[in-house]
């Protein structure tokens, strides 16, 4: 199967069948007979469509009495179609035409007519694409987000900065690595990556960061494989240091998989005290266990727990408390582009009392002096700054302490004392704070 083929399949069951693009895509490139150069394509062309949507859908409307009325997988051969030709310098668009005219007599001849017709109607006007409504529909065309999430973010950041973030989350990700202190020295893991050929920089906030730049594939590396990195953005390796953590100390974990805050904890007490390392999934604890054992991590306990069901067994037991509760996930747009597509406004609202109660139960687990992390992957303040303000107003036990981490230009330092980072190439959208139990 040729890599345009493939990607309509993959798109199929992501926009379709609701299957996570990062996972469904590595699964497709490891069995997939491809060379190098076409799994690039193939990546590509997957999350290029995912990020360009809604632009690529309006394109499309263009030239159809009712996009909604299309068949599905005709749809996405269009919009595999017409990503190349609008957003691809290195395919003709000829080839990507007949491509995709070939592709769809194979459901039928009418639908191959059909995308004929469409595609070779763009090729006439690229140029003379009409787009109906107003300002919000405009963004929503140059940006590609629904109108309902640029509204969102309008109203909370306001015109320039919520173009900016739009900007930020269709940024192309940066991979970055965290050297694992307990197996490895940061300056002699560069120097490896570079030997094996890798074009690595200096992370840009975190000390044990290595942006990787560009290289082979990071899981097939020999430094991966013996613990000495692991994968993980920026914004998250933020999280941890923000902990005050001592050797000894007891902390929990509340949401930990897949493991990437917990490992780094873990790293960082060097071996020492105890980490409860809880998930609600008990298929994902798996994944935190293979990281510990690859890491050379042994004060990980790992165990299932629902973070919105108070455990007495946890009352006042713990140091520190990290909750990386889930969200909506707005700020990891950039490696999960369908979050774009997946989520409404109610999911929003949904997930706050979920997000409540974990916060409350959590305090509870932390003894007096205590230091209570709250971290989420997402930029909408009614999960973030809303939810701190409403925790603090009915928590006289409770003091904010204020973060500060750098003055990068993509870091926004809240009135109330928590942090959110704006999305670029390097990093996710994210917020934390840091609360103090008196």
């Amino acid at each position: 199967m040729d890599c345009r083929k493939l990607a309509v399949k993959i798109l199929n069951r992501v926009l379709d069948e609701g299957a996570y693009s990062n996972i469904i895509l590595a699964k497709e490139l490891n069995e997939a007979e491809l060379n190098d150069k076409d799994k690039a394509l193939l990546t590509e062309i997957v999350y290029g469509v995912l990020r360009r949507k809604k632009t690529l859908d309006i394109i499309i409307s263009n030239f159809v009495k009712d996009i909604k009325l299309m068949k599905k997988d005709i749809l996405n051969i269009l919009r595999v179609a017409v990503y190349q030709m609008n957003f691809l310098d290195k395919v003709p668009s000829y080839a990507a035409c007949n491509e995709a005219v070939e592709e769809a007599k194979e459901i039928s001849e009418n639908d191959s007519k059909l995308v004929n017709g469409i595609l070779r109607s763009f090729t006439k006007n690229p140029d003379e694409i009409e787009v109906v409504g107003n300002k919000i529909d405009e963004y929503a065309y140059k940006f590609s987000f629904e109108p309902w999430m640029i509204r969102l973010l309008i109203k909370q950041y306001g015109e320039n900065l919520s173009k900016k973030i739009m900007l930020g989350l269709n940024a192309i990700p940066q991979v970055s690595v965290r050297v694992n202190e307990i197996k490895a020295d940061y300056d002699e893991v560069f120097e490896e990556l570079e030997k094996l050929e890798y074009d690595v920089e200096e992370g840009v906030i975190c000390p044990e960061a290595i942006c990787i730049k560009g290289g082979k594939s990071i899981e097939s590396n020999p430094l991966f494989k013996e613990g000495k990195i692991t994968v993980q953005d920026e914004s998250a390796m933020v999280v941890a240091p923000l902990l005050e953590l001592e050797e000894g100390m007891k902390v929990i974990d509340l949401c930990s998989a897949p493991g990437g805050k917990t490992t780094h904890i873990a790293e960082m007490l060097q071996n020492t005290g105890k980490v409860l390392a809880f998930d609600i999934h008990e298929s994902k604890l798996g994944l935190i266990k293979e990281n510990c054992e690859r890491l050379g991590i042994t004060n990980v306990e790992i165990n299932t727990n629902d973070a919105t069901k108070l455990n007495p067994e946890l009352v006042e037991s713990s140091d520190r408390i990290l909750i990386d509760v889930p969200c909506s996930g707005i700020g990891i747009i950039r490696k999960k582009p369908e979050i774009k597509w997946n989520k409404t406004r109610s999911d929003l609202r949904e997930i706050i009392p979920i997000q409540r109660e974990i916060m409350e139960n959590a305090w509870q687990y932390l003894r007096s002096g205590g230091i209570m992390v709250y971290s989420t992957c997402t930029l909408n303040k009614e999960e973030n700054e809303e939810n701190i303000d409403w925790f603090l107003s009915s928590h006289k036990d409770c003091s904010i302490k204020k973060i500060f981490i750098g003055n990068q230009n993509n870091l926004i330092y809240n009135k109330n004392g928590s942090l959110t980072i704006m999305p670029n190439e390097n990093m996710d959208g994210f917020f934390i704070a840091k609360l103090e139990k008196r």
